[in-house]
Parts: structure tokens; C-alpha cells; sequence
């Protein structure tokens, strides 16, 4: 039976685990830095593409560019996580971000834009071996029950972080122009590597195994060993490929560009139509960012640590986001626009959070790099194929509004998957689950 402690998850909740657990409170500061100068950047990064190229296909490109080499590099992300010290991973990706964003500054003209492309390529690699080692270390620095505490509170940040950093970053980007953003989110990927070098805590996963060689990451071995690992359980699969169905979150950045720039500009008196561009731009993901951030803030009590209760707020989470996306085609107003964000985003992060912590709690930690590095690959794959179909029918001519309408409706495919897979669980024999402590 769900223990009341967790049933009754509120804000003291939180801050119990903030004061008490200090390795948490400085992965947390640092997730904040980082994705408060991630969001700036991004905005800057897709509004300079659009004025340069004038193409919503240029933005795609940039979005795919931030996503699927995350899939290629899955393989060997996964046995560097499981084989090194995943505080390492974090900060060694953590400098080499600085130097890569800075390198933006040089983007000047339609003749330099091509210097994004790289870069972004870069950033995504490094972000590859980040996200899974963050993800991985959860269970190593707080106890069983707070895991869903600690990741509602990193998603809920993540989402208020994309509120914020959108909203303020295009006041910065449009008062005080892009290098400013650059520099910002350079120096945010420094204090976050400073903040992560302060957490001590044990990493049983490197006990008793030899130093990373080179021909290590070429060695087929342990991703076959992951493969066997996930393959044993089909529910463990099942698990693994929830985040690939959240592929709508690729069409929603360049959704959300282009309808800001031709639909819902922020007219405002000496604002040049680039930056009221900018401003409504940074109006819609600011929506998004508030329905990402309500989410898991209010199904997480309700959720707790049932499997059964995630299982079923995964389910309605995708049809609150296919509900969301499919009435924001229809939307003729920004606040409607916005409120069909929220909604689709409500949805979605829930979505993200609770298939989070059904995998870690279900996932051995020898096996929990590979694992995360997996699902991060295969939910990057299908984000940068959305993101990419996106460019290519509004480049063709559809509208934006059109393409938002039949995002929402092909989200009801990951939905309906889902809800058949839930008969895995009600076949398996309980004493062959796999290693699982959540209660039914």
C-alpha cells in the first residue's frame, strides 16, 4: 500500500530534500544555472536563423542538429557512464560547453551562419554524455522514497527555467542583443561545473572494474550486455521507449518559432518586427515552460510511488498532450495559443516524470548508464524526425496551424501503444517483475 508519507507529497516535501540532502541541492543549483542560459540561447540561436535564412527548414535543421546525434552517440555515452565516475562526465561536458557557445560570438552575417551548425553538433554531443549521468546519480544521492521527489523537482525546474529563461531571454535578445545571451549561457555551464565538483557521494558502479581504454568504446560487449539487460523484461522495454513516444516536443520548437514570428508577434513601440518577433516567440515557450512546470507539481502526490498510478498518468499525459496540440490549431488568439501550450505541456511533463521514475526504480545501477543513455537516443531519434517533418511540410506551404492540429492528432499513436502494453503487466507473475520497489 502507498505509504502516506508519499501520498501526501507537498512543498515541505521539497524542502526537506533540499535541506537535508546537500549533493542534491548542488546538482539542483546547477541544473539551474545551466538551463536558465540554455533557454536564453535557444531562442537566440532560432530567431537569428529565421532573420538570416528566412527558412522555418533552417530552425529544424538546427533543432535536429541539438537532437540526433544523441542517438548515434548513444552506444558509447552509455559505456562511458557505466565505466567512469558520472560526476566527471557532468563537469568535464560541463567545460567543454563553455568554450563552444562562446564560439557563437563569430556568427555575424548569412555568410557565418554556417558556423551554428557545428557547434550545435558539438554542444549536443557533450549534452549526450551529460543527461545520463545526471539522470543515473539520482539514485545514488537520495534515498528510495525521495527519488519521486527529486525528479519532480528537477522537472518542474526544467520547466521553470524554460518559462523564465524564454520570457527574460527575449527581453535580453531583444533590448540588449544575442552576444549578451551567448556570453550568459557560457558562463551558466561554468558555475554549473563548479557547483557539481562540490558533491561527494559513493559510485558503486566503478567498484572492482579496470580504467577506461580507447578500445573500450569501440567493445560491442556491454551495449550487448544492456540489450540482453532491457530484452529480459518486456515491461523494462516498454518502460524504455515511453520518452521516444514524447516526439511531439521536436515540432513544438519550431511550432512555436514560427508561429510566434507570423501569428502572435508582441508589437510594442520602438520594437523592430524582428524583436516583437523575438517577444512572442518567447510569450509561447513561456507557456510551454508554465504547463511543464504544473505537471508533475500536480500529479506527483497523486502518482506517489503506485506503478500502478504512473502507469496510468503516463496514459493521460499523452492524451492531454495530443488534446493540447490539436486545439492550438484552432487557436486565434495568443492567450488561447498559450493556454493550449499549457495544456499540451501539463501532459507531456508528467509523461517525462513518471516514466523517469519508473525506470530508475526498476533498473539495476551496473546497468543504469546504459539504460538512460538508450532512452535519451531513441527519445532524441524521434524528436529530430517530428522536428524535421515539421520544417518540411510548413516549408512546403501547409500553415502552422494545420501542422500543430495533426502533431496533436498523431500523438494519440504513443497513447494508444501504451495503453496496450499496459497487459504486460497484468501477464507477468509477480515474483518475475523486473527489479522493481514500487508497490502495485
Amino acid at each position: 500500500m502507498q505509504s502516506e508519507h508519499l501520498r501526501k507529497i507537498g512543498v515541505a516535501n521539497y524542502l526537506r530534500l533540499l535541506r537535508e540532502n546537500r549533493n542534491f541541492r548542488r546538482l539542483w543549483s546547477a541544473q539551474i544555472v545551466s538551463e536558465l542560459g540554455d533557454w536564453f540561447y535557444t531562442l537566440a540561436i532560432y530567431s537569428l536563423l529565421l532573420e538570416l535564412t528566412g527558412k522555418a527548414s533552417s530552425v529544424a535543421f538546427a533543432f535536429v542538429l541539438q537532437v540526433l546525434p544523441q542517438t548515434f552517440i548513444t552506444p558509447t555515452t552509455g559505456v562511458v557512464n557505466d565505466r567512469v565516475r558520472r560526476k566527471l562526465v557532468m563537469i568535464s561536458a560541463d567545460l567543454a560547453r563553455v568554450g563552444i557557445v562562446l564560439c557563437m560570438l563569430f556568427v555575424r552575417s548569412p555568410g557565418t551562419v554556417w558556423i551554428i551548425y557545428p557547434l550545435l553538433f558539438l554542444e549536443t554531443i557533450m549534452a549526450a554524455f551529460f543527461e545520463p549521468a545526471r539522470t543515473s546519480v539520482i539514485p545514488n544521492i537520495c534515498r528510495e522514497d525521495d527519488v519521486i521527489l527529486a525528479n519532480t523537482l528537477s522537472s518542474t525546474t526544467w520547466s521553470l527555467n524554460l518559462a523564465l529563461g524564454a520570457a527574460i531571454g527575449g527581453v535580453v535578445g531583444a533590448f540588449f542583443g544575442r552576444d549578451v545571451v551567448f556570453v550568459l549561457n557560457a558562463l551558466s555551464f561554468a558555475a554549473s561545473a563548479w557547483l557539481i565538483s562540490g558533491m561527494k557521494f559513493l559510485e558503486p558502479h566503478t567498484d572492482h572494474l579496470e580504467p577506461l581504454r580507447a578500445k573500450d568504446l569501440v567493445d560491442l560487449s556491454p551495449i550487448l550486455d544492456g540489450i540482453r539487460y532491457v530484452r529480459s523484461d518486456a515491461r523494462l522495454t516498454a518502460m524504455l521507449l515511453v520518452k521516444a513516444g514524447q516526439w511531439m516536443i521536436g515540432p513544438s520548437w519550431i511550432l512555436f518559432t514560427v508561429m510566434g514570428k507570423q501569428y502572435f508577434p508582441v508589437r510594442m513601440h520602438g520594437l523592430s518586427p524582428e524583436r516583437s518577433a523575438v517577444l512572442g516567440m518567447s510569450v509561447l515557450l513561456g507557456a510551454r515552460g508554465l504547463g511543464a512546470l504544473l505537471g508533475p507539481l500536480l500529479t506527483a502526490g497523486w502518482g506517489g510511488r503506485s506503478e500502478r498510478r504512473l502507469r496510468l498518468g503516463i496514459l493521460w499525459g499523452f492524451v492531454a498532450t495530443a488534446a493540447g496540440y490539436t486545439l492550438l490549431g484552432f487557436s486565434k488568439t495568443l492567450l488561447l495559443a498559450c493556454a493550449c501550450a499549457v495544456l499540451s505541456h501539463m501532459g507531456g511533463a508528467t509523461v517525462w516524470v513518471f516514466s523517469t521514475t519508473l525506470l530508475q526504480l526498476n533498473t539495476e545501477d551496473k546497468f543504469r548508464g546504459r539504460v538512460f543513455a538508450a532512452e535519451l537516443g531513441l527519445c532524441m531519434f524521434t524528436l529530430a524526425v517530428g522536428a524535421y517533418l515539421a520544417g518540411h511540410f510548413l516549408d512546403a506551404g501547409y500553415s502552422a496551424p494545420h501542422v500543430a492540429s495533426a502533431t496533436g492528432l498523431l500523438t494519440l499513436i504513443p497513447a494508444s501503444l501504451w495503453l496496450w502494453a499496459q497487459r504486460l503487466w497484468k501477464e507477468a507473475p509477480k515474483d518475475t517483475a523486473c527489479q522493481s520497489s514500487l508497490p502495485e
